[in-house]
């Protein structure tokens, strides 16, 4: 399948004037005036020192957060029209997450951690099912499908949260410094999962990182300084 070049695929997310405020005296400004767009299709990576507002950003755009001020589009939906209730109906339904410590169950098969997403979906238990062993075949684990995540490397650890995060069909894919806990080999294996997942099949992902080498392999990265975007190339 050949899928739209960003210039032509429509938005996934908008958002125009962003601000988010903690406190009041004094009040520090963690988002200030942020306009991003993402395209449907695109890999973008998000840089910056600690305290530029990138893990910030990433949570607004996961809905973890509410902006003080301007407007956030998510997959054509005003998020701030959006009651308590809908937004993570919203979170559940367009958004998959990629965590750096994993955050398994540690009580759970690998194949009941990957099912749980699709529980926020409102799936059925059978097809969540089915879902989470196509999507662990598809990270390269369909034969860890019983084991226990004390029983997996860190590579597999991050593969099965991947394809939690896959298995519900998000529109979006929102990874925080995913290869931050791997050695430089599984580093490299997790780069190319992402690239395949997002090539083969077209998943758009925002992914925040420190690995400078990692950013610059993607196709655009978007620089954050003092809760601004200092840079989108």
């Amino acid at each position: 399948m050949t899928w739209p070049s960003a210039s032509i695929a429509r938005p996934i997310v908008e958002m125009r004037g962003v601000r988010r405020v903690f406190g009041t005296e004094p009040e520090v400004v963690a988002l200030d005036e942020v306009d991003l767009t993402v395209r449907r299709g695109e890999f973008v990576a998000i840089v910056g020192r600690s305290g530029s507002g990138k893990s910030t950003l990433l949570n607004t755009l996961g809905l973890m957060d509410t902006p003080s001020a301007g407007a956030y589009h998510l997959d054509g939906h005003d998020t701030a029209a959006l009651s308590a209730v809908h937004r993570a109906g919203l979170r559940g339904a367009r958004l998959g997450f990629v965590f750096q410590a994993f955050h398994l169950v540690p009580s759970r098969s690998v194949t009941e951690n990957v099912t749980m997403a699709g529980m926020y979906a409102g799936a059925t238990r059978s097809s969540r099912r089915s879902a989470a062993i196509e999507v662990l075949e598809r990270v390269g684990l369909g034969h860890r499908l019983d084991a226990a995540p004390s029983a997996l490397s860190g590579g597999e650890r991050q593969r099965v949260a991947i394809a939690r995060a896959l298995a519900s069909r998000p529109a979006l894919l929102l990874a925080d410094e995913p290869t931050g806990n791997l050695d430089s080999a599984t580093s490299d294996s997790m780069q190319a999962l992402f690239f395949d997942i997002n090539k083969k099949h077209g998943t758009t992902i925002v992914v925040v990182t420190h690995d400078v080498e990692f950013a610059c392999r993607l196709p655009r990265i978007v620089s954050m300084k003092d809760g601004k975007i200092a840079a989108d190339e």
